[in-house]
């Protein structure tokens, strides 16, 4: 099994990111670690509102999966965790523009986040051809 790194192109030379990879490609296949607002220019977290982090963290995604040459046309499953469930609705409303034709198969479930995080998403990308 061949396996690729890919990182955000933003990301600081020389941050390790410890036991994780932004994205994996193997098999045809770009497997995205769960991502969040962060600004990788500066490594740092940016906690706003759930549309602020919403926004941050699949702009983040978005540049990962192009930085490995595809699209979020090409998103093929998310995991999506916030920190309360009630924001739900306004979270959806964001996430739903980022998606056309049709969208990834998705699981959204509350959970307990770092750094009062209110938002972290995981991805599947099918590579194109």
């Amino acid at each position: 099994m061949d396996k690729q790194k890919i990182a955000h192109p933003d990301r600081q030379a020389g941050f390790d990111t410890g036991a994780y990879s932004d994205g994996v490609l193997v098999n045809g296949f770009l497997f995205l670690s769960g991502q969040a607002a962060v600004d990788f220019k500066t490594s740092e977290f940016v906690l706003g509102t759930i549309e602020e982090e919403t926004t941050r963290t699949l702009d983040n995604l978005k540049a990962i999966i192009e930085a490995a040459g595809a699209t979020m046309n090409d998103v093929v499953k998310c995991t999506a965790h916030l920190a309360d469930i009630n924001d739900f609705d306004r979270y959806n409303k964001v996430y739903s523009t980022y998606f056309t034709g049709i969208k990834p198969a998705r699981t959204t479930v509350q959970s307990v986040l770092a750094e009062n995080l209110k938002v972290e998403i995981d991805c599947i990308v099918k590579m194109p051809v």
